[in-house]
């Protein structure tokens, strides 16, 4: 198979990694890539949200599968616009990626259809926050209600902390489109957990859990970025809860797309708020984390083109996915003064050394090549991700392997994974 995969990140590099492994993968090419992507795939510099140029990209070279990494080309309708041309393509339609593409919709549909989820309200006006803030207790948490690459989240505390995120979104618009409608929801306490699945529409598998870390710094402080680091699986996610997550909030979820006339199929990914054994969704993405991808495809057994193209046949009942018995564990490794203002271009050393420590992969989320030199270009740059027999295995391999990494301005939080370690 020709299969082309679209994206730039760390999610991305971790699938191109996997299907590279399956026997039915032919030549691979990756739209527009990274440094790492390049080393197993071919990098073509086109843009995720280009969909023109390819659709052009995808009848030209016969691709015969394409999987979407990213959320953005997936909310403007890439899915429906390929299969209009003929093209095979893994990844929800426009209709059902609103269920990240705006928290106002995904509320009202987790309302709709008895999803538990925090006590909310939807505003456009500063004024009228304001008074919700006022009438409904601290702390709170305000969301941009559109796509904020996993930024447009912020916890509040105490009323002026609240009224300025109001004010920075609905009045200075620094979120820009996705800020101008925002949603003011309760702020649930509990332990978080990643809960990832594949639909076919009808049918739904959950795969392996695993958990993110969203704060910048150590202890989960500072505010929250894209991801700084992930393992799986997660022991919050006890057998026990993982069918009570698929009756009463996956199931449910797979089945009111289908009965809003927006059929899921793709990766379906639930953030959860569990406490005391009862989970709360956070919110809802339309396609698999990052950087959980890194840690889940590690461990998974399964051939994922097997997976994928089941998916599309609508014979999702017929897979059983496969884990490895061992824990992984990804730390990300960033760049100065993410998630505000960075630098790019700065060289990488030492990823030969790292990739020698047993059970490592490094995967690659924001490199670039410059002159023959690896070096930095994004926020998140690389995802050292480490399989063990234990979480404290797991643990010690990735941060050696990270320890032998360096650049100018490097920053990686040293407490990934710190829950299922106590």
């Amino acid at each position: 198979m020709r299969i082309l995969v679209i994206g730039s990140g760390g999610r991305e590099h971790a699938l191109v990694w996997k299907l590279v492994q399956s026997p039915k993968c032919k030549k691979i090419y990756c739209a527009p890539g990274n440094a790492g992507i390049a080393k197993l795939a071919e990098c073509v510099p086109i843009k995720t949200d280009d969909i023109t140029e390819l659709i052009s990209f995808a009848k030209k070279q016969k691709i015969d599968l394409t999987i979407v990494g990213p959320e953005f080309p997936l909310t403007l309708g890439i899915a429906d616009d390929f299969q209009r041309n003929g093209l095979r393509i893994f990844g929800p339609s426009k209709r059902a990626s609103a269920l990240e593409a705006s928290k106002a919709y995904a509320k009202q549909f987790m309302q709709k259809y008895g999803i538990s989820t925090a006590n909310y309200g939807t505003f456009t006006d500063s004024q009228e926050a304001r008074a919700f803030v006022k009438s409904s207790g601290l702390p709170v948490v305000i969301k941009a209600d559109g796509l904020a690459a996993g930024k447009g989240v912020i916890i509040c505390k105490n009323e002026a902390d609240a009224n300025a995120a109001i004010d920075a979104m609905l009045k200075r618009e620094e979120f820009g489109e996705a800020g101008r409608r925002i949603v003011i929801e309760e702020f649930l306490e509990g332990e978080e957990a990643s809960f990832i699945c594949i639909s076919d529409g009808e049918n739904v598998l959950p795969l392996a859990s695993s958990q993110d870390h969203k704060a910048v710094y150590d202890n989960d402080q500072g505010p929250n970025t894209g991801g700084m680091g992930a393992y799986s699986p997660a022991p919050v996610v006890t057998d026990e809860l993982k069918e009570r997550i698929m009756k009463e909030i996956i199931k449910p979820a797979i089945a009111g797309m289908a009965a809003e006339g927006r059929p899921f199929i793709g990766f379906l990914y639930a953030g959860l708020m569990i406490s005391n054994g009862v989970p709360r969704v956070l919110e809802f993405n339309v396609r698999m984390g990052d950087p959980e991808t890194e840690p889940l495809l590690v461990r998974m057994r399964t051939d994922f083109i097997d997976l994928i193209e089941a998916a599309l046949d609508g014979k999702l009942n017929k897979m059983e996915i496969r884990w490895d018995d061992a824990v992984s564990l990804c730390v990300i490794m960033s760049s100065r003064g993410y998630p505000g203002h960075y630098t790019n271009g700065i060289e990488i050393l030492g990823i030969e050394e790292a990739e020698k420590v047993p059970g490592t992969v490094i995967f690659h989320s924001g490199t670039a090549l410059k002159e023959g030199k690896l070096v930095t270009d994004g926020g998140r740059v690389l995802g050292v991700t480490a399989l063990g027999a234990s979480y404290a295995e797991a643990f010690g391999r990735a941060y050696e392997a990270a320890g032998k990494i360096t650049w100018d301005g490097v920053h990686y939080r040293k407490d990934i994974g710190w829950r299922a370690l106590k």
